[in-house]
């Protein structure tokens, strides 16, 4: 009797397992949604994203996801422990590790019977853990022939990064997952991270195409501070023509030939040089200066970009695909989304950081068949603090208390929820680092922006509903005085919700009270 009631008990915590959803996340590196032809934009025509584009029409497209803190490694232990860097304890990218130790989701989901597995781009120093399975890129990884990161050692494969991860993710789908167990699986990309290196089948694409520049790419940040005009992130000042733009000729350095060439087979570097040698003579016969070069580097760099996309949106299509033909895709929820968004040359810059919303704003598509409807589109404010609770619900499991955003599963199933946030908190710490961007906290209510780069003690509030390009701070125009009270006061709360530690931060409450500095030890520890 007991035997037979131990295998009845078995057989139904097997079936309850078989039953629950597979999950299946997909992460880039520094995607901005302006290359992501769903969301419209510039580019939707000239670049379209067909595999990304159909996640959406299968699914929903968030408007406006938002981030906790604009950089990479921040992002991902955002994700991991669904809180903000200054409890995660990961606050900026240089000098510090993930605490492997604390509370994660995918920690959780073993738990909770998941088969867990991370491939590709991991960004925070030290070993995975909660994950069954793990090969990991080192660092930042390379766009050719990659090394990768196990427990059984490090080993190098030849291809092209983004097409090797996601043949790693097919190859544990398909072969090397317990079938018993729901999966959970997070397929994380270099692409498009810098210096933008496409596969050798892409190296001509766009070659015929002159691409849409931004109206604000010769931003001259009059009416803006300090961090705007002092960063250190510009197409014309900080983006290297060798390093980044592949002119080896300017490369005083060796970057060129140590980061790419010195990686590549000999097929690979024929491939390249016969793709970027006739258009890097052009250049050096032609030698534009002034805003002529800006333009030339823009074009350069951004068809790289959309060239590195293409890739993306490939592997997304191939893991669709499998799902389909192997009659997973019913049973699995796909979500698509990246560490932030990127500036592709709006007020003439490269990368992220600030708050401004090309780089605060990541995509994000989830697809979640029987549960969400196709075609759906939200503008409510989520952010990348929400997706371990939303993994978690999924999966049926409870949600930690201490875990500080909301699950997606709602909005997912076409609800309304009464008591979703209306304000989202940010904060920027690295710096001084990599493009010299101010630290800086603010506020976004879906309409307007307030920013506080503390360290300068200077103010920014846009209205991004008449001015959406941000391009005119109003923080000293009286018309907009009501408005800078009530976003100073959902700062305030948004602080307290989050537990930001007051000894860090000023109190804008109390105008009088000064700034305590942050030193880089305090920030980092």
């Amino acid at each position: 009797m007991i035997k037979k009631t131990l295998t009845l008990s078995l057989a139904l915590a097997s079936s309850l397992l078989a039953n629950k959803t597979n999950i299946l996340f997909i992460f880039s590196d520094d995607h901005a949604t302006q290359a992501i032809s769903a969301y419209g934009g510039r580019f939707a025509k000239v670049a379209p994203t067909p595999n990304l584009d159909r996640l959406a029409d299968e699914g929903m497209l968030f408007k406006r996801c938002m981030v906790t803190n604009s950089i990479c490694g921040p992002s991902r232990a955002t994700i991991l422990t669904g809180k903000y860097s200054h409890l995660n304890g990961f606050m900026v990218n240089e000098k510090t590790t993930f605490n492997g130790a604390q509370q994660t989701f995918p920690k959780l989901l073993q738990k909770a019977g998941y088969e867990t597995s991370i491939i590709g781009k991991w960004h925070l120093g030290s070993k995975p853990t909660g994950f069954d399975h793990w090969d990991i890129l080192p660092g930042q990884g390379m766009y050719y022939n990659p090394d990768f990161d196990s427990p059984q050692g490090r080993s190098r494969v030849e291809g092209y990064c983004t097409e090797v991860v996601t043949d790693k993710a097919l190859t544990w789908l398909k072969k090397e997952r317990d079938s018993s167990k729901p999966f959970m699986l997070m397929v994380q990309h270099k692409a498009p991270h810098r210096e933008w290196s496409p596969a050798l089948k892409y190296l001509n694409a766009f070659d015929d195409v002159k691409m849409p520049e931004p109206s604000s790419l010769f931003d001259d940040y009059e009416g803006r501070g300090k961090a705007a005009r002092n960063q250190d992130m510009s197409i014309d000042i900080s983006m290297e023509l060798g390093k980044d733009l592949k002119v080896k000729e300017f490369d005083k350095k060796g970057h060129l030939a140590g980061r790419i060439h010195k990686r590549m087979t000999a097929a690979q570097l024929k491939a390249w040089n016969a793709a970027y040698e006739p258009k890097n003579q052009a250049l050096l016969e032609a030698k534009p200066q002034g805003k002529d070069l800006i333009r030339w580097k823009y074009q350069r760099y951004v068809k790289d970009y959309l060239r590195c996309i293409k890739s993306v949106d490939d592997s997304l299509g191939q893991l669709l695909d499998y799902l389909d033909e192997s009659g997973l895709a019913q049973n699995t929820i796909v979500i698509y989304s990246s560490d932030q968004g990127f500036y592709l040359g709006e007020h003439g810059w490269f990368d992220k950081r600030f708050m401004y919303d090309e780089s605060y704003r990541t995509p994000l598509l989830i697809r979640w068949p029987g549960h969400t409807k196709e075609g759906s589109k939200t503008s409510k404010l989520v952010s990348n603090l929400d997706f371990a609770e939303t993994f978690l619900e999924i999966a049926g499991e409870e949600i930690p208390s201490d875990m500080q955003g909301a699950s997606l599963v709602p909005l997912l199933k076409g609800e309304d929820p009464k008591h979703w946030r209306k304000s989202h908190y940010y904060h920027y710490y690295e710096f001084p680092g990599w493009h010299m961007v101010q630290r800086h906290e603010g506020a976004y209510d879906g309409r307007y922006k307030l920013m506080y780069f503390y360290d300068i003690d200077e103010w920014e509030l846009y209205d991004l509903k008449a001015d959406p390009e941000e391009m005119t701070n109003q923080f000293n125009n009286p018309e907009y005085s009501s408005v800078l009270t009530h976003m100073k006061q959902e700062l305030q709360k948004l602080r307290s919700q989050h537990q930001v530690p007051k000894n860090k931060i000023k109190d804008v409450s109390n105008p009088s009270q000064k700034y305590i500095t942050n030193h880089e030890a305090e920030v980092i520890n």
